[in-house]
């Protein structure tokens, strides 16, 4: 590693962000019809006309756009395409009978899913923090703190801790088994973490850092295994591992299957999730104002694990899963997996030096834009052959949107040109 070599893929990180990522959305997600953003692009960036605003990429687009703005990319005019999608959440979304945000809406606006999903409101907790720190309006924090007060009011499980996951409109639990009312989730209070840790940097309340610390706790000594620190996906109430289910409703199920289990169901852990984890929990670290150095032996157990197992060095790029103890089930490779371990390996040459992190990162940064971006188009492929040829080919939809690759780009950006600083 030499600052020749980071200059060159910060500056290669860079152009995909300004020439390629962000004008990609902001030429073509605003509805200047309906209010809110389309989501929906096939391959070649065009419209597929599906009609339909999830919760998920509603938010995922407001945090996007906010966080560059907050990062100081856009010349000032994202703040107002924030505001637009700020004002279909809150005008349109909002069930002003029981609080809350409905989990699907048409291109109008009008409900197709009334249901109250912890994973979209995490999102929106995160979103609307984003956006008020980046804009200074006040509606985000009023409606991520009205968002969070409702998750306690109805969602905490004050018997086992945690949240449950799965509500009817008016915020009763629904039933087990795909209904997901008896599970709970590494993705959820992975992404509670996220959200708390902006609400908090947003507000200072003493609640929201209680609340933050509460989930930290949590996912350490209850959701990652307690050898190998690798997620676990699902489990019961009361903490017990359960088997890897797909919900009736879903957000991104990896792998599609009739019989909506997978078939190595209590075993399995994913090498993004992982790494996403790790540096969610340190940027929660630095806004805590903890001292990251009491969890170094954590970071590097993750990283290791990582970066033996998840890494293909023959033809590059993230694996998808693999058992706890090492190995791989899946060698196929997800666009929002390659992303998060951009960021992951990046703080691991920060933390513990260029050995062994940096020649991964070079692998995973040569792997995402020789075969994962979509040349020509801006966006990345959803799901690639573990060779690199795009399997699905979609540029957005419900599930998959800007978010991870956006942030994967700035958040990159942003260690290399610490690495930079720390070299001179």
């Amino acid at each position: 590693m030499n600052k020749t070599e980071i200059s060159i893929l910060k500056g290669e990180a860079e152009n995909h962000l300004l020439n390629e990522l962000l004008p990609f959305w902001t030429s073509r997600m605003k509805d200047e019809v309906n209010g809110g953003f389309l989501t929906h692009f096939d391959k070649n960036g065009l419209d597929t006309g599906e009609d339909e605003k999830s919760l998920i990429a509603q938010t995922r687009c407001i945090y996007t756009i906010s966080s560059a703005h907050r990062a100081g990319y856009g010349e000032g005019k994202l703040a107002d395409l924030a505001r637009h999608g700020v004002d279909f959440l809150i005008n349109k979304m909002w069930d002003s009978m029981h609080g809350g945000f409905f989990w699907m809406m048409n291109r109008k606006g009008e409900v197709k899913i009334d249901q109250k999903i912890i994973y979209g409101h995490s999102f929106a907790i995160y979103c609307l923090s984003e956006y008020t720190l980046a804009t200074g309006d006040p509606r985000g924090q009023e409606y991520a703190e009205k968002s969070f007060d409702l998750l306690q009011k109805y969602c905490a499980d004050t018997r086992h801790g945690g949240y449950w996951e799965m509500f009817h409109r008016d915020w009763t639990l629904c039933g087990p088994g795909s209904q997901g009312g008896d599970r709970k989730t590494l993705d959820v209070h992975m992404h509670l973490m996220e959200a708390f840790t902006t609400l908090y940097e947003c507000t200072g309340q003493e609640v929201h850092r209680r609340k933050l610390l509460e989930d930290i706790d949590l996912l350490l000594n209850k959701i990652i295994h307690p050898v190998y620190k690798t997620g676990i996906p699902q489990f019961y109430k009361d903490w017990s591992v359960a088997p890897q289910i797909k919900f009736d409703i879903i957000w991104g199920w990896d792998r599609f299957s009739e019989e909506g289990q997978k078939g190595n169901a209590t075993d399995n852990t994913c090498y993004g999730h992982n790494a996403e984890f790790a540096w969610l929990l340190l940027h929660s670290l630095e806004i805590l104002k903890a001292d990251p150095n009491e969890y170094k032996e954590l970071f590097k157990i993750i990283y290791d694990h990582t970066v033996d197992n998840g890494i293909d060095t023959e033809f590059g790029g993230v694996y998808v899963e693999g058992p706890h103890s090492g190995g791989v089930y899946d060698k196929e490779k997800e666009f929002w997996q390659q992303a998060e371990v951009l960021i992951g390996l990046l703080d691991a040459v920060i933390l513990f030096g260029p050995d062994k992190y940096w020649d991964a990162y070079t692998n995973v940064h040569r792997f995402v834009y020789d075969k994962v971006v979509n040349k020509g188009v801006g966006e990345w492929y959803p799901l690639l052959s573990r060779k690199g040829d795009p399997i699905w080919t979609h540029m957005g939809h419900s599930w998959k949107i800007n978010y991870h690759t956006v942030r994967a780009a700035i958040q990159s950006i942003h260690r290399m040109k610490k690495l930079l600083a720390i070299s001179d």
